[in-house]
């Protein structure tokens, strides 16, 4: 019994313990607002006290912000199409020009069709190149001119040797590129079986034939100074020189850059750009182009110079967009479609020539193996000699406008001298717009000068071309 009753003392005295250690974790309900109001100090407890103060300080500020939006509403701030705004997204406003464009040219399109029909006709595409069938003059001279390209070739084997001295190999190329310049000519002009169009593409093989062997002289009579052994031995190199003539660029070199392979996929593209611009061109001229140089004949004859401004103005619009295609279609999707053939790895036939915001940029970057020909073979060579630098573009103009006029008049038959004027032009231009006009106005003069400058020295050609030799037969 004894040990029964020490037994329970002892159950009871722990129950006791047990008790009073839960009451000492229990708090009163009246103390936990107090607690949660005032920031429970416990550790465990600092982080989401640390997060309910930074929310509270939030709420207070958006709060606040809110009121404050409600008070006021404005800021010192510039418009959007003020210059001082900063803003240059005008996206959506090119894409209006672009749609007023092509609206405008559809009304244009069918306005055509609705007064004058349709007037494409394939065949006589073929009437342009050919007067007889059977007589091709002027595939006959793109072949002859294989023989000035053996000359070249035969004279610089000889310098290199030895066999020849340096000015009787100035003497031999010196002939051999006035051959190429005169032969043509002259069997454009008296062979009356050659058309136009053949005698201008005859002629345009022969001007970039004749820019290569200059180039090709030039270049391995500076190795032949550096007294270079690589040079002498790519002078004897005859598929090495044929790689140059079809290469698309103007300036000879001893190694081209050369692309790893040739893509396929990107000769067919380009190859299917040149037949669809062809196919383009061809047809907006017979059906654009023809029918308002049919009209304006009148006008012109008259002097009406009323009627005369808007028949050139008529005539500059399509000519302007004929001329893009054609920048198109050559210097890109031709020398190109070239280039990869070739795997010629240079392909920086053009620069961004659309923003120009002097003539001189434009001229400098609308055809860029023509500008480093004249940079390398003309410009430089006049400066080192002592000629000064206005003189020398003077110069380079010159040429430039030479070479435009020998393009235009001799396959016409006719000499008006438009091309040479339009050409020699754009040195006052020049001037002009360098000294007056900057930015998009200079941009925009340029633009101008396109439209209405050396496309409507073109289409004076056309005039005089049709008045010429159409004129009376309709008398």
């Amino acid at each position: 019994m004894g040990d029964l009753n020490t037994t329970g003392s002892i159950t009871r005295k722990r129950r006791a313990t047990l008790s009073a250690a839960k009451a000492s974790n229990l708090q009163p309900l009246s103390e936990i607002p107090a607690r949660l109001a005032l920031g429970d100090p416990s550790p465990e407890n600092e982080p989401r006290n640390r997060r309910e103060r930074t929310k509270t300080k939030s709420d207070t500020r958006s709060q606040n912000s809110d009121i404050s939006a409600r008070l006021s509403c404005h800021k010192t701030q510039q418009s959007l199409l003020s210059s001082a705004s900063g803003y240059s997204n005008y996206r959506g406003i090119l894409n209006w020009c672009v749609v007023m464009l092509v609206l405008s040219n559809a009304r244009l399109f069918l306005e055509n069709l609705l007064k004058y029909g349709v007037l494409v006709d394939p065949v006589q595409v073929i009437s342009l190149f050919l007067n007889d069938p059977y007589s091709w003059p002027a595939a006959c001279l793109v072949i002859v001119s294989n023989v000035f390209i053996v000359v070249a070739l035969y004279t610089e084997r000889q310098l290199s040797k030895g066999s020849f001295s340096e000015r009787v190999g100035f003497l031999i190329h010196f002939i051999n590129l006035a051959v190429i310049l005169t032969f043509p000519a002259a069997v454009v002009l008296l062979l009356p079986s050659v058309t136009p169009v053949g005698g201008a593409f005859a002629l345009g093989i022969y001007t970039i034939l004749f820019l290569k062997l200059y180039s090709y002289k030039d270049v391995n009579l500076w190795c032949r100074e550096l007294s270079t052994v690589k040079a002498r031995r790519m002078v004897r190199s005859l598929s090495y020189m044929y790689y140059f003539v079809f290469a698309p660029t103007l300036c000879y070199e001893l190694n081209f850059p050369r692309s790893p392979e040739i893509r396929m996929s990107f000769l067919l593209r380009r190859l299917f750009e040149m037949l669809f611009f062809i196919q383009i061109l061809v047809g907006l001229t017979q059906q654009w182009m023809i029918p308002i140089i049919q009209s304006s004949m009148k006008p012109l004859e008259d002097m009406d110079l009323s009627l005369m401004t808007e028949r050139l103005l008529r005539l500059a619009v399509p000519n302007h967009l004929l001329w893009l295609m054609f920048f198109y279609s050559f210097f890109h999707s031709s020398m190109n479609f070239t280039a990869e053939l070739l795997r010629f790895g240079d392909r920086q036939f053009y620069k961004d020539w659309w923003n120009s915001e002097s003539v001189t940029y434009f001229w400098q970057n609308w055809n860029i193996p023509v500008h480093k020909w004249c940079l390398r073979h003309f410009y430089k060579p006049l400066l080192r000699r002592g000629v000064s630098k206005m003189a020398s573009q003077s110069a380079v103009f010159f040429l430039s406008a030479f070479f435009h006029e020998y393009l235009v008049s001799v396959p016409l038959r006719m000499f008006r001298l438009w091309a040479f004027t339009g050409m020699m032009a754009q040195l006052p231009l020049a001037w002009f717009v360098g000294r007056f006009l900057r930015g998009n106005y200079g941009n925009a003069a340029v633009w101008m000068s396109l439209i209405i400058g050396q496309p409507f020295a073109v289409l004076m050609y056309v005039h005089d071309y049709y008045v010429m030799h159409y004129k009376h037969e309709e008398a």
